[in-house]
């Protein structure tokens, strides 16, 4: 786990429950604007597990670092806290970084007694979408930066035609 997000983790987890709402409204406050780019959400894919509307895009650089995008109403804080989380937690993290996030980061955090179980599967559902965003987009690189495996002999020469007995 990238070391930003583990000490977010840890914050999170060593927190008294009263105090953890008001830690995630001030991750919701900190959830960046999307670039231009994006507007209207072209190219974001769009988590239905949540119960608002939430949309995200990851993006592997030539670097190997991931730049994240989160986008969601304001009208939904838990729901922004957790991309602020991701965004802050994952801000310059390596492709391996964040897909070594373990699945259960939310658990981890001590959000279930906190938070409803809905909205942890909502959470669960974005950090799912964005390391399988990232697998996918390793895959594609590996592949595209990988010689095609050469023929075997006999593909080569091609099928083999034999009589048919008469």
């Amino acid at each position: 786990m990238p070391p930003k997000l583990a000490e977010i983790v840890d914050e999170f987890a060593s927190a008294p429950r009263d105090v953890v709402l008001e830690m995630l409204l001030e991750f919701a406050d900190a959830v960046p604007p999307l670039p231009a780019a994006l507007a209207g959400h072209d190219g974001m894919e769009q988590v239905p597990e949540c119960q608002t509307q939430f949309f995200l895009k990851a993006s592997v650089q030539p670097d190997d670092t991931v730049e994240s995008y989160f986008d969601c109403p304001p009208e939904a804080p838990t729901t922004r806290a957790f991309a602020g989380i991701l965004a802050e937690g994952l801000a310059g993290a390596s492709t391996a970084g964040i897909l070594a996030v373990p699945d259960d980061l939310y658990a981890r955090m001590g959000l279930a007694q906190a938070i409803s179980p809905l909205r942890i599967r909502g959470g669960s559902a974005i950090l799912a979408r964005l390391k399988r965003q990232v697998a996918n987009q390793v895959a594609a690189s590996s592949a595209a930066a990988s010689p095609p495996a050469p023929e075997s002999s006999a593909a080569a020469a091609g099928p083999t035609i034999r009589p048919i007995a008469s």
